[in-house]
């Protein structure tokens, strides 16, 4: 072979290379390097402040970075146990969804650096794609360290959706190889199989051992689940079961301290709370006109009602201390811990209020909201090293009762709406989603904002 023609092969192998690549990188989204947090409420309570950056630390100091279960994120910290803390053994799927919200909370309040928050996401999505699914979906429950199931728990609806909105809502933040990685894990999700097409209802849970049970048959925390399955291009659940969702609601109407509201099953108010922290409501009414956000906040102020009417019942409830939702108890955790109205009637009240009750509804209700937390720092055992505990409960045998552990959905939820306090970070991440957006589409949801 000639030395021309030498270089001309050396040349055209290049040039192929070159091609290759191009051809590769072109599969990969762009990168995102957007800042979200540019406008941010001042002059902010510093209970406010404290709690948002030592429940970021929960977050990112809690999550296991040494196994093969890569990200995952407990379901519990144990405030009492050596050296300040104990971080539990079972992750739940759900808390390492606000979780892997709350990386860009931490990146752009200068907590971590964005390449500390970039690795972070991408090996968390790496251990959520080697896990093992059903049909795209996750088990609720899974161990600490090898991410497999425990506790015999379902293949969750609920908590993959919650699990998925923190995968999207870093995709979109970083783009390029995470958001691909994070839109082939949503795609993935069969939400028509999750799906009784006769019923137009969603099953509640599903169980290998014994196939599905129950419905999701009313409203509740769910309305990211319409949006999102909504929205996918291959698994797509139309508009039919959130149409049937809203006739099979109870709709309680006004009185003189709050606005008409779709009440929930127990009034947990983080049933009010879930699909908001993500899905920025404010703006977009159904096609019966009919606002979300607004619905939550009616809801609030009747949560906040109903803890002054049991003023003098219970010391620890009243207009500073309200928000009863499903939290620890001092007899155990309770589901239906809620305020009324309730659906049926069905909450449960012992004088029991969860910190994020209030701090989860700081977007609907600031003012009483903070006054709230400003309340419960008062009280120092209510305090740890990743800010408040759970729950309280003030003159429980006559004696205060403070729970001992943090819940990682509990304060999620708390972190991400006070982020969307400050500065409408999260909202403005997720509704740049493209499947977000088809979601509503699909849903019949209209923008009644300005013009974007």
């Amino acid at each position: 072979m000639s030395k021309y023609k030498r270089i001309i092969s050396v040349l055209i192998l290049v040039l192929l290379g070159l091609l290759f690549y191009g051809c590769n990188n072109d599969k990969l989204p762009p990168e995102n390097n957007k800042k979200y947090r540019t406008e941010v409420r001042s002059n902010v309570s510093e209970v406010i402040l404290e709690e948002l950056e030592l429940g970021f630390k929960f977050f990112y100091e809690t999550a296991n970075t040494e196994d093969a279960a890569y990200g995952l994120i407990p379901d519990r910290f144990h405030t009492s146990g050596k050296d300040g803390g104990k971080v539990g053994t079972v992750s739940s799927i759900a808390s390492v969804g606000f979780g892997l919200s709350a990386l860009p909370i931490g990146i752009e309040n200068n907590w971590i650096t964005r390449e500390e928050g970039e690795v972070r996401a991408y090996r968390t999505l790496e251990t959520l794609a080697s896990m093992e699914r059903t049909h795209g979906f996750w088990y609720h429950f899974v161990d600490m360290k090898t991410g497999k199931r425990v506790w015999n728990s379902e293949v969750s609806i609920i908590d993959s959706a919650l699990l998925i909105a923190g995968v999207l809502t870093v995709g979109r933040y970083f783009g390029g190889k995470i958001e691909k990685l994070a839109s082939e894990l949503y795609e993935a999700i069969e939400w028509d199989w999750y799906y009784d097409s006769d019923a137009n209802k969603f099953y509640m849970g599903y169980w290998p051992e014994k196939g599905f049970e129950g419905y999701w048959n009313g409203y509740a925390e769910q309305l990211i689940i319409f949006v999102l399955a909504a929205g996918s291009p291959k698994h797509s659940v139309g508009v039919e079961a959130y149409n049937l969702m809203k006739l099979s609601s109870k709709l309680h109407n006004a009185t003189s301290n709050y606005g008409s509201f779709y009440s929930t099953y127990t009034g947990s108010l983080f049933t009010h709370q879930f699909s908001h922290a993500w899905i920025d409501f404010r703006n977009y009414v159904d096609e019966n006109d009919y606002n979300w956000f607004t619905n939550s906040v009616h809801a609030t102020e009747a949560a906040i009602d109903y803890a002054i009417g049991l003023k003098g019942k219970y010391p620890g409830i009243h207009e500073n201390s309200w928000g009863v939702s499903a939290c620890d108890g001092p007899e155990g955790y309770r589901g239906n811990y809620g305020s009324g109205p309730s659906e049926g009637n069905a909450h449960y009240v012992d004088g029991t209020v969860p910190a994020y009750g209030a701090l989860g509804s700081i977007v609907f209700k600031p003012e009483a909201a903070i006054k709230a937390a400003e309340n419960y720092r008062t009280y120092e055992q209510f305090w740890s090293k990743y800010g408040f505990k759970d729950s309280y409960n003030l003159g429980y045998n006559n004696q205060n009762w403070f729970a001992s552990d943090i819940i990682g959905i509990d304060k999620g939820i708390s972190v991400l709406m006070i982020e969307n306090y400050l500065s409408e970070m999260i909202w403005k991440i997720f509704m740049e989603i493209d499947y977000v957006q088809q979601g509503l589409e699909k849903l019949n949801f209209k923008y009644v904002g300005e013009e974007r």
